[in-house]
C-alpha cells in the first residue's frame, strides 16, 4: 500500500502551512483521500502526539490506515461526543475531521466551547468535504476554536458578521430575527485562502458521472388527507395519541414524516410513540429494485423499521455484512461520512432531511476511483413534500421554514 501522488503533494503543502500559520484547512471532495493525506502531513510535520477527532463510525478506518501505513507518531482517535474524556492535553497537533460539524452560528455550540477550552493553543488541521455548504457564515466557528484563526481579531460571531455579512431580517412566527446567511464569499475567501489546501476527485484520478433519477409514486389517499388535515388544524387526536404541530418547525417535521409513511405521536402524559402509517415507499423500492444490491438512505428511525419489515433478512445496517454478502444496506442520512457503499448497484433515497450539507455528503457514497457511473434514485411521493425539498437541496441550500411556508402556499396541499 502506498500514497497516491496527489496525497503526497497535498501533505507537503499542509506541512508548510502548519510551519507558517500553525494551522491548515483541507477542503477535500468526497473520496479524494483526505484522511491519509492529513496522517502523512502529521508525519511530515514531525508531530509526536496527535489527536484525531472524527465521527464514531470512522474511528476504526482511521486507526487501520494509521497502522497499515506504518506511522510511528502517537495517535489518539476519538469521536466528538467523547472529547470530555480527554484529560491529558499533551498533544502537539489536533486534526478536526468533518470540521463542518463545528460550523453552527450565530452562537458557538457546547462542543465548540469545550474544544476551545481544551485545545485552543495547539496547532491544528481542519478537514471536510463540505466546509460551508449553505453559507460562508459557517466558517467562523470552525476557526473560532483555534488561537491561530485568521479571524482571531473578531472575538465573537456578531462582530465578525458586522464585517462580513449582509445582515437581513427573517420572520419566524410572530417574531423578526436577524438572518446571517448572506455572507460575503469573496471577502471571506480572500482571508482564508492562504490557510487552505484543496483536493478534488480529479486530483485523485476520479472520472465519475452521477446520474440522478426521480421515481414518482402515488401517495396513498389516507396519507395525503392526514397531511392536509394537520396543516389545517395543527393538531389531530387519534386512538393511540395526538399529532401535535403547534409551531411552524414542528409542522414542517410532522408533514415530512407523514408523507414518508411515519408519525411520532404524543400522549397526554407527554410520552412519544413512533407509529407506522404506510409501507408504500418501501414496497415500491423492493419491487422496483428486485435483483439489485442497493444502498437505501432513510432519515427517521421509524423508516428503518419499515425497511426491515418489508425487506426482512435481505437488508442490514452493518457495512461489513453488506460488503461481504448479497444483502442490501439501510443508512441513516446524516451519519454516513466516511462510509463507502460502492458495492451497491445503486443508491436509493427513501427519504432525505432538510440539510443541504448532509445531502451533498450522502449522495457521493458510491464513488470510488474505478467506477465511472453512479446511479442515484429519489423516491418522490406525489402529492407530497419531498419534491420541494429535493429542489432546494440540489441548489446546496437548506429546506428551511421560509421554503416550507412557500411549499404550503405554492402547492395544492392546503386546498
Amino acid at each position: 500500500m502506498k500514497l497516491r501522488p496527489h496525497q503526497i503533494t497535498k501533505a507537503k503543502e499542509i506541512k508548510v502551512l502548519l510551519k507558517v500559520f500553525n494551522c491548515a484547512y483541507l477542503r477535500g471532495e468526497v473520496r479524494s483521500g483526505k484522511t491519509l493525506t492529513v496522517l502523512e502531513a502529521a508525519k511530515n510535520y514531525k508531530a509526536v502526539n496527535v489527536l484525531f477527532i472524527t465521527k464514531k463510525k470512522a474511528i476504526s478506518s482511521i486507526e487501520s490506515d494509521y497502522k497499515n501505513f506504518g506511522y510511528t507518531y502517537n495517535l489518539t482517535v476519538i469521536n466528538y461526543e467523547s472529547l470530555h474524556k480527554i484529560t491529558d492535553i499533551n498533544f502537539d497537533l489536533i486534526i478536526y475531521d468533518e470540521s463542518h460539524v463545528l460550523s453552527g452560528f450565530p452562537k458557538p455550540s457546547k462542543r465548540n466551547k469545550l474544544i476551545k477550552d481544551k485545545f485552543y493553543h495547539i496547532p491544528c488541521i481542519w478537514l471536510t468535504g463540505t466546509p460551508a455548504a449553505e453559507t460562508y457564515s459557517q466558517y467562523y466557528h470552525q476557526f473560532y476554536i483555534s488561537k491561530f484563526s485568521p479571524f482571531n481579531e473578531y472575538k465573537n460571531f456578531y462582530k465578525w458578521a458586522h464585517e462580513f455579512v449582509n445582515i437581513t431580517k427573517t420572520r419566524i412566527g410572530t417574531h423578526e430575527v436577524n438572518n446571517y446567511k448572506d455572507a460575503n464569499k469573496k471577502a471571506i475567501e480572500k482571508i482564508i485562502q492562504p490557510y487552505t489546501v484543496t483536493m478534488t476527485q480529479e486530483d485523485a484520478g476520479f472520472d465519475v458521472e452521477i446520474k440522478e433519477h426521480i421515481l414518482k409514486i402515488k401517495t396513498p389517499n389516507n396519507i395525503h388527507a392526514l397531511a392536509k388535515k394537520l396543516i389545517k388544524e395543527r393538531a389531530i387526536e387519534g386512538k393511540k395519541g395526538f399529532i401535535m404541530a403547534e409551531t411552524p418547525a414542528k409542522l414542517q417535521s410532522k408533514v415530512h414524516q407523514i408523507y414518508n409513511g411515519t408519525i411520532l405521536l404524543e400522549t397526554a402524559e407527554g410520552e412519544t410513540i413512533p407509529h407506522i402509517l404506510s409501507n408504500f415507499k418501501a414496497d415500491y423500492i423492493k419491487q422496483n429494485f428486485k435483483g439489485k444490491k442497493i444502498a437505501i438512505m432513510y432519515y427517521y428511525k421509524s423508516e428503518l423499521t419499515i425497511l426491515k419489515n418489508v425487506f426482512g433478512d435481505s437488508i442490514t445496517t452493518d457495512i461489513d455484512i453488506f460488503n461481504d454478502s448479497d444483502k442490501n444496506i439501510a443508512l441513516q442520512q446524516g451519519s454516513t461520512e466516511g462510509m463507502n457503499v460502492s458495492k451497491a448497484d445503486a443508491l436509493v433515497y427513501y427519504n432525505f432531511h432538510f440539510s443541504g450539507k448532509n445531502f451533498i455528503q450522502s449522495r457521493d457514497r458510491l464513488t470510488v476511483k474505478n467506477r465511472k457511473n453512479n446511479d442515484v434514485y429519489f423516491i418522490i411521493e406525489t402529492p407530497g413534500i419531498n419534491e420541494s425539498i429535493l429542489k432546494r437541496l440540489r441548489d446546496k441550500k437548506d429546506f428551511n421554514l421560509e421554503t416550507f411556508n412557500k411549499f404550503l402556499y405554492d402547492t395544492e396541499t392546503i386546498h
